[in-house]
């Protein structure tokens, strides 16, 4: 009997262990998720300001490309014939630059996808072998 009592209290130790080990493996994984989900957040909260960042720069980039078109197209009309071929010619391209300088100002990178996506759901085929001849293009270029 004095055997039987030894290996109850054995198993009652090695119980009382387990329980123990159980306990500290769940405290350690409940610290553990505590821990990534903060640095899950903090990485988090990191890509939000960074595409912010990346965001406010395109848009000011934009802004900056739209005023030197308009530039660009003011000095065409300043520094070009104002009459004859070569001057009708320079009118519809200082024209034409000026007036997508003005849309890039006002408009800006989101306006610019808007239309082309408008464009593209109006015109689904045209705008799929556009896409096809590019991709073409862009692979013969690779190769070289």
């Amino acid at each position: 009997m004095a055997n039987t009592r030894h290996k109850g209290s054995g198993f009652a130790e090695a119980d009382d262990a387990a329980r123990t080990v159980g306990s500290q493996i769940r405290e350690t994984a409940e610290s553990f998720g505590e821990k990534a989900e903060s640095a899950a957040s903090t990485a988090t909260e990191k890509a939000k300001g960074a595409a912010s960042y990346v965001s406010d720069k395109a848009g000011q980039a934009t802004e900056a490309v739209g005023c030197g078109m308009e530039s660009l197209g003011g000095a065409i009309r300043e520094h070009t014939p104002h009459s004859g071929m070569l001057g009708n010619a320079s009118e519809c391209v200082a024209s034409k630059l000026e007036s997508a300088g003005q849309y890039l100002e006002q408009e800006g990178l989101q306006g610019l996808g808007q239309d082309v996506t408008n464009l593209i759901r109006r015109n689904p085929i045209p705008a799929l072998l556009v896409g096809v001849g590019l991709g073409f293009l862009m692979a013969r270029m690779g190769r070289r």
